[in-house]
């Protein structure tokens, strides 16, 4: 018995070839009959008893066609393969290597078509290797198929083995150059996750005093902040082995996949320890068990508990750091964020205006600037934009100075660079003269309301331009970076907000669509601070759950009523006393200086943008009525 699996393969196929010869032999394939090989002495005298009708002549061989079908015995053909008499439609014979001139006056003399045929036709050889072809195929795929079932232990072994795979990215030292020179701000985050880099690269200095270092670090932030980045950084830094892997890695289609995957990441890890593991958006397998409308996933869950068994189970891993990222921590589940799993917690929030000047100087560090460049002012025009936001508003300066062929990025480049960041693109869009001013007394309204009262921010450019889906914008940007609001503020803010709308309502005698978002952000606002933030003197300072977003079925779907049917009530009627006092405030700023809001909506009429200079220096010629000692508190009835 051959054990090879090479000789039985070979075995197998000569025992197709010889069968597939036979087969051929008797039952030729379609469109083809038998042909009867004669002998060339044979041929001629068939030849002058006028039986054959047609010859085809290539090289030595003959193939021709008798009138009528002839029948012939064995001893009249070359070979002897069947016993008895057969009947033949076609012969082939072998020319001799000599010349006959005979046979051209026996093909005249008896009307024979003669065909010369300087290709070959199909042999019998030929006919067996194209009907061999797709046999060759099915068992060398079956052959190949076997083997690797062999060495995978079944059917689908080697199919799991690479399903199993976790598929996460390992970086070296030399891989990742970016270190935290290439961070900019995030001082506090630098300073925690030093410590980590500092024990892979001396663990004894830990473990001499019994210390030990945390087993996963957990970068909370929003979107955009650099957690990703912060997380290359540290590899590179720490020089060790870094597994970098998406949280959606782990799930597939087949189940049991998501925890094998898991399994072989930490396998791999502690192979190369020490090294550092970071799963990005870890939410994405992290989510607390037993959630949802229909119940927990059984997949995730699964995916879930292998990662909470890897990161403080039985097997300990002192040298495998793990490093999650995720920007909704209010979801997890609570095993990951216990003490000996996910036991730090590194914030990485929203840079201020100084932290936003390194991020801008790093991103421009390999750009051409211009000398009038002013990185401090652009980094106070941003309040709000994350380090992702920077990055593309430096990239869109480059484009607009690439668009007009500038050498350098000047600073006109990036103020449009931040206006259509915060404003959008503009549009080509055509309005009527009467639009337009409607557009330019709601901007101006606004616009007026800002100056009149006391505790808003300056206005920074008012355009009637349309950008993005607004018809028209007013910019205003807050001096410095503000973390508490007071309630002067925010009224203040819910009047500047509805002044576009007062504006058209005293010049025109009637509203427009045009303050739709306006007043969805009024009533946004106005619900927050009674409902979140205590700013309602009727109801004190209480909380409630009403416009606050559910961590698993989304915003305003499945919050639990905390309250009584009074109680919304008066929600409902000190949100609306709030709005009627902005609303008071607005028209009255308005009203007592109505002739500067018509000159001032009559050059944003004429000019469609007036940035921060022009708008100084059109107050700087007029007289407001200012209020400034308006009563702040809330209308009770």
């Amino acid at each position: 018995m051959l054990k090879n699996p090479l000789q039985r393969f070979l075995l197998v196929m000569m025992l197709f070839l010889v069968a597939n010869a036979i087969y051929l032999y008797y039952f030729p394939p379609s469109g083809q009959t038998a042909v009867a090989p004669i002998a060339y002495s044979f041929f001629k005298e068939e030849l002058r008893q006028e039986h054959i009708a047609e010859v085809t002549i290539q090289g030595e061989n003959l193939r021709g066609l008798f009138h009528e079908e002839q029948s012939f015995s064995t001893d009249e053909l070359f070979s002897v393969p069947f016993e008895g008499v057969r009947p033949f439609k076609e012969f082939t014979t072998t020319l001799p290597p000599f010349d006959d001139p005979e046979l051209i006056l026996l093909f005249e003399q008896h009307d024979v078509v003669v065909k010369v045929n300087p290709v070959a036709g199909h042999s019998l050889w030929s006919s067996l290797l194209i009907s061999l072809l797709p046999w060759v195929l099915i068992i060398g795929v079956w052959v190949y198929i076997s083997r690797r079932m062999g060495k995978s232990g079944g059917p689908f072994g080697n199919l799991m083995d690479r399903f199993g795979k976790s598929g996460a990215q390992q970086y070296t030292p030399k891989s990742s150059p970016i270190t935290f020179a290439d961070v900019a701000g995030l001082a506090e985050a630098k300073q925690e996750l030093q410590e980590i880099i500092a024990y892979l690269k001396e663990p004894e200095k830990f473990s001499r005093l019994g210390g030990k270092v945390p087993r996963g670090v957990l970068l909370v932030g929003p979107p955009g902040t650099g957690k990703t980045l912060m997380a290359r950084a540290v590899a590179g830094e720490a020089e060790v082995a870094f597994f970098n892997i998406s949280a959606s890695q782990f799930i597939e289609m087949f189940v049991g996949v998501g925890a094998s995957r898991v399994r072989d990441l930490f396998k791999d890890a502690k192979k190369n320890a020490p090294s550092i593991i970071f799963i990005d958006e870890l939410d994405a397998v992290g989510r607390a068990r037993g959630t949802g409308l229909g119940g927990g996933n059984d997949e995730r869950e699964q995916t879930l508990n292998q990662l909470l068994s890897e990161l403080d189970g039985f097997d300990p891993h002192d040298e495998v750091i793990v490093m999650a990222a995720t920007n909704r921590p209010d979801v997890l589940d609570t095993a990951l964020l216990r003490p000996g799993r996910f036991d730090r917690t590194v914030v990485v929030e929203r840079p201020d205006w100084r932290d936003r000047v390194k991020i801008l100087a790093v991103h421009t560090r390999a750009m051409p600037l211009a000398t009038d460049v002013d990185l401090e002012l652009i980094a106070k025009g941003t309040p709000g934009m994350v380090g992702a936001d920077l990055q593309s508003l430096v990239n869109e300066a480059a484009l607009i100075a690439a668009r007009g062929n500038a050498e350098t990025v000047t600073n006109l480049h990036l103020e449009q660079a931040k206006d259509r960041q915060l404003m959008g693109m503009e549009r080509k869009l055509f309005l009527s003269d009467d639009e337009k001013m409607i557009t330019a007394f709601h901007e101006a309204g606004h616009t007026l309301v800002a100056k009149c009262l006391p505790h808003t921010d300056p206005i920074h450019k008012v355009t009637i331009i349309p950008r993005g889906q607004a018809l028209g914008l007013t910019q205003q940007l807050p001096e410095d970076d503000r973390y508490h609001y007071q309630r002067s503020y925010l009224m203040s803010r819910l009047s500047v907000m509805l002044g576009g709308r007062t504006a058209e309502k005293l010049h025109f005698g009637e509203t427009s669509t045009g303050a739709q978002n306006d007043l969805k952000q009024v009533m946004d606002l106005a619900e927050k601070m009674v409902c979140q933030w205590g700013m309602s003197e009727r109801l004190g300072p209480l909380s409630f759950s009403r416009g606050e977003e559910h961590p698993f079925l989304g915003r305003k779907l499945a919050t639990e009523k905390v309250f009584s049917e009074r109680t919304a009530w008066l929600i409902d009627q000190e949100i609306e006393n709030l709005i009627d006092l902005a609303q008071n405030y607005a028209t009255e700023a308005l009203d007592a200086n109505r002739e500067i809001l018509k000159t001032l909506a009559q050059n944003l009429f004429d000019e469609e943008t007036l940035d921060k200079a022009r708008l100084e220096n059109f107050f700087r010629g007029v007289t407001l009525t200012l209020s400034t000692e308006l009563d702040m508190q809330p209308v009770n009835d």
